[in-house]
């Protein structure tokens, strides 16, 4: 039986879909865990998206939390692999003790299960936030680019990092591991947050744009190698799954034309964008509210990171779906 953490999310969510899909062909059952009723909800509307819903009751759900020892001692009954996908993303600082302590320990509390559990295998689904820092001679980060704890990083990505020592801790102690590193992840369903605010926010006339760039993947390319992976005899490897580098702009401007709305025309220049977070911070101090944009957010707005999935494309023999046309596929799955 597989378990499935982080089943509310969208990758979790798309990740269950794809895994009781694939039932049909002699799969194990799929379990996955929750923290609220609610929540469920979320993963039985992406279902009708899809026109699926008719798969959604072949998932045994069970309440659970990550960082609530006595509630995942049920939840690792009877199973044999794990995808572990929770997690906390936030760059609000005011988030730092929650993302450290769902994103490190949380992930400590699923390695420790799966070790006295005899568990087959465990993926768990990191982020390219948890990759290296490029030293002066290098030009593209790659799973052997090294971190540098010298060099500053948001709360984020310090916990990913953290998350996947405890991976690898498991690892040395006799657990087969994968980690897998997706960029930023584009998907449908889950308006308020991720790429769906994106899509959200560029419905609403989303005027400004920067020149960063990042990488970007597709949310059915992560659950399907991840999957691959999971069935293959692959294990105690990383892999950075991103189909395109591709500048924020671009993004939007795809997403605008899909969506039939105008494109964003403001070029907005890093300088700028140093002032924005610090209004930011005045406004949240002032009014006691949440942060919407924060100094790791301008920073990933104008970088310019480059990022290789050359290791994934040669050992699976797979290539990526292209961003720019899963936009226009998914805006109109919205519709």
């Amino acid at each position: 039986m597989i378990l499935v953490t982080g089943g509310t999310g969208l990758v979790g969510a798309h990740l269950l879909l794809h895994l009781v899909e694939s039932q049909s062909i002699g799969s194990e059952k799929v379990r996955a865990i929750y923290r609220t009723a609610e929540s469920i909800n979320k993963t039985k509307s992406l279902f009708q998206l899809y026109n699926r819903t008719n798969l959604f009751d072949s998932i045994e759900w069970l309440e659970a939390d990550i960082i609530d020892v006595p509630s995942l001692e049920q939840a690792f009954v009877g199973i044999d692999k794990v995808y572990h996908c929770a997690a906390v993303i936030s760059f609000d600082p005011k988030d730092e003790e929650l993302i450290r302590k769902i994103n490190i320990e949380g992930t400590a509390n699923i390695v420790n299960f799966c070790l006295s559990n005899s568990i087959q295998k465990l993926c768990y689904i990191s982020s390219i936030a948890a990759l290296g820092d490029l030293a002066a001679h290098e030009t593209i980060i790659t799973e052997e680019t090294e971190w540098n704890p010298e060099k500053p990083h948001s709360d984020y990505a310090i916990s990913k990092y953290g998350a996947e020592m405890e991976i690898w801790r498991g690892q040395q102690e006799g657990l087969k591991i994968l980690i897998v590193n997706p960029g930023v992840i584009i998907g449908p369903g889950f308006q308020e947050q991720g790429s769906g605010l994106l899509f959200k926010k560029v419905a609403d006339g989303l005027t400004f744009y920067t020149l960063g760039t990042s990488g970007f993947v597709a949310v059915s390319d992560v659950v399907r190698i991840s999957s691959e992976l999971m069935n293959s005899e692959i294990c105690n490897e990383r892999f950075t799954l991103i189909a395109q580098n591709i500048s924020f702009r671009d993004i939007l401007n795809s997403i605008a034309d899909a969506l039939q709305v105008q494109k964003p025309t403001k070029h907005v220049k890093p300088f700028l964008m140093e002032i924005v977070w610090r209004v930011d911070w005045i406004l949240s101090v002032v009014f006691r509210q949440k942060r919407q944009f924060t100094k790791a957010t301008a920073k990933a707005s104008y970088s310019k990171s480059q990022y290789s999935n050359e290791k994934i494309k040669r050992v699976l023999k797979t290539d990526f779906i292209d961003i720019h046309q899963y936009i226009k596929e998914i805006s109109s799955l919205k519709a």
